[in-house]
């Protein structure tokens, strides 16, 4: 019998009990921003990356979120533009993970276990946040949202992660789909839940909601943004702070309201790798083409 997160997840999806403090990367050399509950001693730490063309302003809220379940998170706001460089995002979330378990963070009171590091991201901060965790053993969880395609490749480098992976796919039609979730995690090369939220695309999770709906993106997925929310936390308390009663997070079959799992013995077919692999591969093809033309901008 699979596992049912419908008894965490409506908790873990509200915000959390620590008093959130926000800072600036700013003082380390780097762009961006950290935010950490107001104390703690040896928390979990995580370095985040925003999709394309996005400041980590449109995260606000999910930053906010994670940090008041006790999760200190750095967001470095670089590679911002319409070319970005993947490799050099890599290097800022590595250099984001050095910054957490470094230095005191907040007002002085709150420090990082260097143990309990673990990187996520959106969209192609989800691809990058694969890249920086390929063949690093610092990184000992990983949570990609709607991975997108990277060059070098996050689908290649997924191989070569060994850290646990949480991976969510859209549960509904993508209009501009840039990337191929279900297939990155067949290539995952440790323990991978796979996840698809009813509804959800990778539109739909930063928080630039006027600017979506003035380009006719659809209506905003607010009840979608919680429930992505809520299985990233559970996944990250579990990995991280080796929370047990969090364990279902990390459960490949775990059920819950809105959302699907699909094991990795289905995943192929999900993917595109059973009858349709030819078309699988030009789709994947035409991904890392287009990747490939943003690098050399």
């Amino acid at each position: 019998m699979s596992a049912n997160l419908k008894k965490h997840l409506s908790t873990l999806s509200k915000r959390g009990p620590h008093r959130v403090l926000v800072g600036d990367l700013g003082y380390a050399g780097i762009h961006g921003k950290v935010y950490t509950p107001a104390e703690g001693n040896g928390v979990p730490g995580v370095a985040f990356g925003h999709d394309w063309t996005k400041s980590v302003d449109k995260y606000h809220v999910t930053l906010r979120h994670l940090a008041s379940w006790g999760i200190a998170v750095a967001a470095p706001n670089t590679e911002t533009g319409f070319a970005p460089n993947h490799r050099g995002f890599a290097a800022d979330l590595e250099t984001a993970l050095q910054i957490l378990a470094g230095v005191k963070l907040g007002e002085g009171n709150v420090t990082v276990n260097p143990g309990r590091l673990g990187v996520a991201g959106h969209g192609m901060g989800a691809g990058v946040a694969v890249l920086t965790a390929a063949n690093n053993p610092k990184v000992k969880a990983v949570g990609a949202l709607y991975p997108a395609q990277t060059t070098p490749s996050a689908t290649a480098a997924a191989h070569s992660v060994t850290a646990p992976g949480l991976v969510i796919g859209s549960g509904t039609a993508e209009i501009f789909g840039a990337g191929n979730p279900a297939r990155l995690a067949v290539e995952w090369g440790g323990d991978v839940a796979y996840r698809e939220i009813r509804f959800g695309n990778q539109q739909g999770f930063s928080e630039d909601t006027l600017f979506k709906l003035s380009l006719g993106f659809g209506k905003p997925q607010f009840a979608q943004q919680e429930l992505a929310r809520g299985l990233l936390v559970g996944f990250l308390l579990h990995q991280l702070a080796d929370e047990k009663k969090y364990a279902d997070f990390s459960d490949p079959l775990a059920d819950g309201p809105g959302l699907s799992s699909i094991d990795r013995d289905n995943l192929a077919k999900k993917a595109g790798l059973g009858g349709d692999a030819n078309l699988s591969e030009g789709l994947n093809a035409l991904g890392d083409a287009r990747a490939e033309l943003l690098k050399k901008r």
